[in-house]
């Protein structure tokens, strides 16, 4: 019995990219999905990967080998519909379907880590786009979710996808994308091999990373928008003397007027500060209130609880954010309380909580 003609089909960096792609795209997933604040370092690390990825298959499809390029295997409808119907629908390369999954992937990738990138600097303050606006970061974020479950579907599309096809073309897609070959068949199409111009796609690689890098650099030159500002020195000093000092921007004006107009019964305790402190402490609290700040723990915990308008562990916004914690968490001798953010949140004082700041202690 003659062995099958195995031929070259799809090149190494292809089959790199391709299963690169899968692992960080479950990775950035999962710790989207399924993973707690600290899981956000992985989330965005595999989302800038899947990224990179993206863009380094864009260049290799202009500059790639012949079943790598685009031109091989953009698909026209009389390509779909011919594939659909056809009762040998085997290709070496893409088949019309799987065409047109790779370019919405492609795109969809691309989308979601703009997205991400105008998420993270709108609403958290974070990365070049730190200069957007938390409504700019929050329409981001409602894109980059719905991109993110669109990807889901493709990804089990495409799953379902390769073993239908697989079944229909008689052959193992998968194990082809692992080992690059496939078997050579008397009916496959003539194809015209095309090599790989590798020095010209290092070339635009470094062409876009260093146009990326010098963005980079030119966008987190400009200032955050809305940042809290820096703590005032008396503040600091009387609040601390008795407990964690809080941010102005975590609370509204009217909060901090009421807080300050009831000192002498202080959550059960006499505050009382001679009248010229307690009015400079007022007035700093009242001019960076929520109002004035644009980040997330701003908008959110400006909507306080009627019955607690200046208790911060007791708002929605809080109760939502942490209804997920155990009371046996807060019980911990490092943590001791739930009003008390700096065990967990190493940049409390600061007003921003940055996810990547956020460090619960284990014990």
């Amino acid at each position: 019995m003659n062995r099958p003609v195995l031929v070259p089909v799809w090149d190494l960096p292809i089959r790199l990219f391709h299963w690169s792609l899968a692992a960080s795209v479950a990775v950035a997933a999962a710790a989207g999905f399924l993973g707690g604040a600290e899981a956000i370092r992985w989330h965005v690390g595999a989302g800038l990967v899947a990224l990179g990825l993206v863009l380094a298959r864009i260049v290799w499809g202009f500059t790639g080998p012949t079943h790598a390029r685009f031109r091989d295997f953009v698909p026209t409808a009389a390509d779909l519909v011919g594939h659909i119907r056809s009762d040998s629908p085997r290709h070496l390369g893409h088949n019309p379907l799987g065409a047109l999954m790779v370019f919405a992937l492609i795109v969809l990738m691309l989308v979601i880590g703009v997205s991400g990138l105008v998420l993270l600097g709108g609403m958290f303050k974070t990365g070049p786009l730190a200069f957007w606006s938390f409504e700019a970061g929050r329409s981001g974020r409602e894109i980059h979710e719905i991109a993110a479950w669109a990807v889901l579907g493709l990804v089990a599309l495409h799953l379902g996808g390769v073993v239908v096809e697989s079944l229909r073309s008689r052959e193992n897609l998968a194990r082809a994308m692992l080992t690059g070959v496939k078997e050579a068949r008397p009916d496959d199409s003539p194809v015209r091999e095309i090599p790989a111009r590798v020095p010209l796609a290092v070339f635009f690689l470094l062409l876009v990373g260093s146009g990326l890098w010098a963005t980079n650099a030119s966008l987190a030159a400009r200032a955050p928008r809305g940042m809290p500002v820096a703590f005032d020195p008396t503040t600091r000093a009387e609040c601390s003397a008795c407990h964690v000092a809080y941010h102005p921007s975590l609370l509204p004006a009217a909060s901090w007027r009421a807080l300050m107009a009831g000192l002498p019964d202080h959550f059960g305790e006499d505050a009382s500060l001679d009248p010229a402190t307690a009015a400079e402490i007022e007035g700093w609290l009242v001019a960076h209130a929520a109002e004035s700040a644009d980040t997330l723990p701003a908008h959110v915990f400006a909507r306080v609880a009627p019955e607690a308008p200046f208790a911060i562990s007791e708002s929605p916004s809080w109760t939502r954010l942490h209804g997920d914690l155990t009371d046996a968490l807060f019980q911990r001798a490092s943590i001791k309380s739930r009003s008390n953010c700096v065990a967990c949140h190493a940049d409390a004082e600061t007003g921003l909580f940055s996810p990547f700041s956020i460090h619960v202690p284990k014990e």
